[in-house]
């Protein structure tokens, strides 16, 4: 095989060299795209990033947001969590993986990770973006700040920080990315779990208009965000425990290492109010902080002209029920408390789930409850919202393949079409009784076929299936065989309205 050169790439802010692959791909890691975020930066809105002279290596893997390492009881998801704190300052940086130069410019896909607004990093293994670069897509993953720098609610700071980095990503790749062979009028955002909720928001944010053309929010939540009352009790509790004042100025000096301490110890707030339920029904003291929700604002007109892709998976509460052991002994108290948490008439919704799904045990209720409580509702609610302006058209998705990890306990869960859409099934890292995957083999056409739909829509705004409407609500059903079903959940989804 031939070696070819290394690729050198002049950005606005600098030349950087990155590698080029066997397959005539090319991948460039750890390129800034906003100024680290030191010092009082850490807590102000993103800034340009210095230009810098020379060739900058783009090469290896960079540092990433300040974050704790998170563990989910049985289940290994390093591959989704990545391997913690990679210590460094110069962290808002983005990957970008190539194909192999062509004539003409290339759609350009940009990804934003989930990890609950705390974890998460580019790094992750399941976010090596070869398969799409391979396939003919510009692929961009960026880090943003996470935690209490990136969306701690602080007098004195701008709010949801790690949505404005988000937003200075898609500005860089405006800038950007036709030197990389893309075309700056067919980008698709798209993001998984906490970064499909970030999709959502920047779907609904008058700021992003026109810095991106589609939209693919892979179990996310319209509905995700924290009123500023909810966001102020954990900003109080933040302050508490790190005993300062409540105020940017106050927190500008503590070290990342005590405020990712302090953030994990944030967990268990009781953030339901007289008017408000907490949309992350306790798992995460961290969301985006609006007044008003991203469906609400989508309901409202904004997104109107960029193309959608919306889904979840089956059963996406397993993943916080089977690894810690709470879904096998789950009791009928449990599926009250968890319905409780999140909605307003728990013994109406249960009563449903009970109608529809007859022979289902505690653990499934509670978790079919918990799933629909963080994604369904707020799925659902974003696709009725953009469906409703017809001006672009809307795409939903329920990925059912079924994971045999931990027993067959795990299932359809949260995060399991990630290595689907990344067409990395194959990764070692994701097979056996305690990985994601489990112990049998996947099937082999089910990532080639996920990952092509992906591309299709992002390429052409249709993904091989008929659009979602109001009166169809057709949904694509993903599995070993794809079934179209019209308003397949529509008992429960009523239930949440």
């Amino acid at each position: 095989m031939h070696h070819h050169p290394d690729p050198v790439v002049t950005t606005a802010q600098g030349t950087v060299r990155g590698r080029r692959h066997d397959d005539g791909t090319a991948t460039f890691l750890n390129i800034p795209y906003a100024a680290p975020p030191r010092g009082t930066n850490r807590f102000a809105a993103p800034r340009p990033h210095a230009p810098w002279d020379g060739i900058r290596d783009a090469t290896a893997p960079g540092p990433n947001a300040p974050q704790s390492e998170r563990k989910l009881g049985s289940v290994d998801m390093s591959p989704y969590f990545g391997t913690g704190w990679s210590r460094g300052e110069d962290y808002l940086t983005v990957n970008v993986f190539t194909p192999a130069p062509t004539e003409h410019p290339l759609p350009v896909m940009v990804f934003v990770h989930g990890g609950g607004f705390v974890a998460g990093s580019t790094r992750s293994a399941l976010y090596d973006g070869s398969a799409f670069a391979r396939d003919g897509v510009v692929l961009v993953t960026l880090n943003y700040r996470l935690g209490i720098t990136g969306f701690l609610d602080l007098p004195g700071a701008p709010a949801n920080r790690g949505l404005l980095d988000v937003i200075a990503a898609l500005r860089w790749v405006r800038q950007n990315i036709t030197a990389f062979g893309g075309d700056l009028r067919n980008v698709t955002l798209f993001g998984q779990s906490a970064g499909a909720t970030i999709v959502g928001a920047v779907l609904a944010a008058p700021e992003a208009d026109g810095l991106f053309h589609r939209a693919i929010v892979q179990s996310g939540s319209g509905l995700g965000a924290f009123t500023t009352s909810q966001a102020a009790r954990v900003t109080e509790a933040a302050a508490r425990i790190l005993g300062v004042e409540p105020h940017a100025d106050a927190v500008t000096h503590i070290s990342d290492e005590r405020l990712v301490r302090a953030a994990a110890q944030l967990a268990g707030i009781d953030l339901r109010t007289d008017t408000d339920h907490d949309p992350l029904a306790g798992l995460s003291p961290f969301s985006l902080v609006l007044d008003t929700q991203p469906a609400r604002s989508v309901a409202a007109g904004h997104g109107a002209g960029v193309d959608l892709l919306i889904g979840t998976n089956a059963e996406e509460g397993n993943l916080y029920l089977a690894p810690v052991d709470k879904y096998a002994t789950s009791t009928a108290t449990d599926v009250e408390d968890t319905s409780a948490r999140s909605h307003p008439d728990p013994a109406r919704l249960i009563s449903t789930y009970r109608t529809t799904r007859p022979t289902a045990s505690f653990g499934e209720l509670r978790s079919a409850v918990l799933g629909d409580a963080l994604f369904g509702a707020g799925t659902w609610a974003l696709a009725e919202a953009h469906a409703a302006h017809p001006r672009s058209a809307t795409f939903a998705y329920e990925f059912a393949w079924r994971s045999t990890a931990l027993n067959g306990q795990l299932g359809a869960t949260h995060t399991m079409e990630l290595p689907y859409v990344f067409d990395l099934t194959q990764l070692p890292r994701l097979h056996g009784e305690n990985a994601l995957l489990g112990p049998d083999r996947p099937p082999t056409r089910l990532a080639t076929d996920v990952h092509k739909a992906w591309i299709r829509f992002a390429t052409t705004g249709d993904p091989g299936w008929h659009p979602y409407d109001t009166q169809h609500r057709t949904t694509m059903r993903i599995d070993t065989e794809w079934t179209e079903l019209h308003d397949p959940r529509g008992q429960e989804r009523r239930a949440w309205n």
